[in-house]
């Protein structure tokens, strides 16, 4: 697949080839979603908690006589009947985490770049490295680039772009993210994914398939 090469200013400067393995590999729904939902739930801290009656602070005395007084019997007001008593079927910590292979993940990531770039949303930049750490650079290159919609910044590496990482901050509609980082989530939330030209050989040295020896 042929794209071309954009600079900061949004004008054409070349064109280059993106790996078909990539970037037009077969786009298998049923996968991107299992991997979708995968890592929604891992981000799912757990940490919620509710204390049973064992737990409910004060003495939990029998607040009256078992027989005699025509009420129901109560055995202790840590009970979940009583204000203040312990919960019942409430939740507790817990881990979310579902388990996915590399390999299924891999092919998710490639199943979702695949669709992007079929809706002509994968845009590349030949050097997004920007003179200042400078919000008002960054938004004004992102805009010249994809106009006002929401965008996706992909860098090869962190320490030669702190820059651009710094000036993204304030932006609620812009995320910057390393290659090597590249997730569901992230690719299909965005309305364009701006790439720059560096990051595409780090996407293909982890995402490329190798064929098998016969």
């Amino acid at each position: 697949m042929k794209v071309d090469v954009v600079d900061l200013n949004g004008k054409k400067v070349k064109e280059i080839e993106l790996a078909a393995s990539i970037f037009e590999a077969p786009v298998n729904v049923d996968l991107m979603h299992q991997a979708y939902v995968r890592q929604m739930a891992n981000a799912h801290l757990g940490t919620h908690d509710t204390k049973v009656r064992g737990e409910v602070s004060g003495g939990g005395r029998k607040p009256w006589r078992q027989k005699g007084t025509g009420r129901a019997r109560q055995g202790s007001t840590h009970a979940a009947q009583w204000v203040g008593g312990g919960r019942i079927h409430t939740p507790h910590p817990r881990s979310y985490d579902l388990k996915m292979p590399l390999k299924m993940r891999r092919a998710a990531v490639r199943s979702a770049l695949s669709a992007r770039a079929s809706e002509s949303a994968i845009v590349v930049v030949e050097n997004l490295a920007i003179n200042e750490p400078k919000t008002s650079l960054l938004s004004k290159a992102v805009k010249n680039i994809v106009g006002n919609q929401t965008a996706l910044l992909v860098i090869p590496e962190k320490d030669s772009r702190m820059d651009v990482l710094l000036s993204a901050d304030n932006l609620s509609d812009v995320k910057v993210l390393m290659a090597k980082y590249l997730n569901i989530r992230d690719l299909l939330n965005y309305d364009r994914i701006i790439m720059e030209e560096s990051s595409i050989d780090v996407l293909e040295s982890f995402l490329s398939v190798k064929e098998r020896a016969k």
